[in-house]
């Protein structure tokens, strides 16, 4: 939920499904596929609002099947116009590399997600896009029972933007545990993140709940 959004400082709800599927390509290399489809409710002025799906993000991550000291994965983005309303998205295409690094010594998890599209094909009268993601990310894992604390803040940089609205900056951060239900294990997570840095019609800060069901080897 991204609270003060918007000309009219309401909330803007955003919904991320996103499915993570690894695939053994060959002996030393995985395919790591992940998917981000969000579902949307966005405010529209005195218009009420507009609810559906967002713009479809698809990334694909080779990382070798070996892991050591430290963990990577590289490959292409796609973005692709899946939005069921106007307000909702884009009509390009865009496309760009993606790249993940992490490591995991004691109980600490560190790393970086990084991409960077730029349209490729639509229609010309659609704004063009230019977006770099960075995701630096820190968890902390705390005793046996599951529990952790995590700051995972999504920058993003729109580079077809006035310079003063480019950048998106939040600090913040979460706790979270990790638990059965039965035989199945679930990620679950609550967070909170401010922007120091934002354009104007985006929101003062975000509070966000995650849910991920979990299929380890």
């Amino acid at each position: 939920m991204f609270f003060n959004a918007g000309p009219d400082d309401r909330v803007q709800n955003v919904m991320n499904i996103k499915p993570v599927i690894p695939i053994s390509l060959t002996e030393n290399w995985n395919l790591v596929n992940r998917l981000i489809l969000p579902v949307v409710s966005q405010p529209r002025g005195f218009e009420g609002r507009r609810n559906g799906l967002g713009d479809t993000t698809y990334q694909a991550f080779f990382t070798p099947s070996k892991a050591n000291k430290w963990i990577y994965g590289f490959g292409p983005q796609l973005q692709i116009p899946t939005h069921t309303n106007d307000s909702l998205g884009n009509e390009q295409v865009a496309a760009g590399p993606t790249a993940v690094i992490l490591t995991t010594p004691g109980h600490w998890v560190t790393g970086m997600l990084a991409s960077q599209i730029w349209d490729v094909a639509g229609p010309s009268s659609e704004p063009d896009i230019s977006l770099m993601t960075l995701q630096p990310f820190v968890n902390y894992n705390i005793g046996k029972k599951g529990w952790y604390v995590s700051t995972a803040p999504v920058i993003t940089a729109n580079w077809e933007a006035r310079s003063d609205e480019e950048w998106t900056v939040p600090i913040g951060g979460g706790v979270g545990r990790i638990m059965h239900w039965g035989k199945q294990a679930v990620n679950l997570k609550g967070a909170y993140y401010y922007n120091v840095e934002k354009p104007d019609n985006v929101g003062n800060y975000n509070v966000q709940f995650t849910f991920t069901l979990m299929f380890p080897k």
